[in-house]
C-alpha cells in the first residue's frame, strides 16, 4: 500500500474515532456538586439546569454553546447540569449531547431529593427548569425560565 494510500485510512480511522468519541459525563451528588457553587477564583461560572425532556432548556441549548464558542479563551467556565434520571444517562443524555456536540462541561445531578437542596442553590429558585445562573466570587445573577442569548450574555459581561 502506497504512503498516500496509508494516509487517507489513518485520516479516516482518526475521523471515525473522534465522531464515536463519547464525551465524558459526570454522575455527581448534590454534596460533589456543591463546590460548583462556591468557587471563588476569579472566574465567571455559568450554571444552567435542564434536561433532556425540558423542551425549553433544549431550545436554549444553543446559547451556551454560542456562549462557550465566544468566550472559551477567557475566564468563562460554563456547566450544564442535567436533571435527568441516572437511568437515563446511557440512553437519552449521552446521545443528546453527543447528537448536539455541547462542548461545555456536563454533569448529571443524581439527586432526586429536590427540596432537599433547591433553595441551597438560590433561594428564589422554585425548583423550575431552565435555570441559569451567573457568579463571580459572591457577585450572583439567576434566571428562571428560558434566556435568549443577549440576556444570558449580559449577565456574562456583568461579572466579567
Amino acid at each position: 500500500m502506497s504512503v498516500k494510500k496509508v494516509q487517507i485510512v489513518a485520516l479516516f480511522l482518526l475521523l471515525s474515532l473522534s465522531t464515536f468519541a463519547q464525551k465524558e459525563i459526570k454522575v455527581v451528588t448534590f454534596n460533589q456538586f456543591k463546590d460548583y457553587l462556591n468557587k471563588n477564583d476569579g472566574n465567571v461560572y455559568v450554571i444552567n439546569f435542564w434536561a433532556t425532556w425540558c423542551k425549553p432548556c433544549v431550545d436554549e441549548m444553543p446559547y451556551f454553546e454560542k456562549l462557550y464558542l465566544n468566550y472559551k479563551d477567557s475566564n468563562v467556565h460554563i456547566v450544564m447540569v442535567s436533571l435527568d434520571l441516572v437511568g437515563d444517562l446511557e440512553k437519552k443524555v449521552k446521545p443528546f449531547v453527543q447528537k448536539n456536540n455541547l462542548k461545555p462541561e456536563v454533569i448529571l445531578l443524581n439527586d432526586t431529593k429536590y427540596n432537599t437542596w433547591i433553595n441551597q442553590v438560590h433561594k428564589k429558585w422554585t425548583g423550575a427548569i431552565p435555570f441559569t445562573l451567573v457568579y463571580k466570587g459572591n457577585s450572583l445573577s439567576y434566571f428562571e425560565g428560558s434566556l435568549t442569548y443577549k440576556k444570558l450574555e449580559e449577565m456574562v459581561k456583568s461579572k466579567l
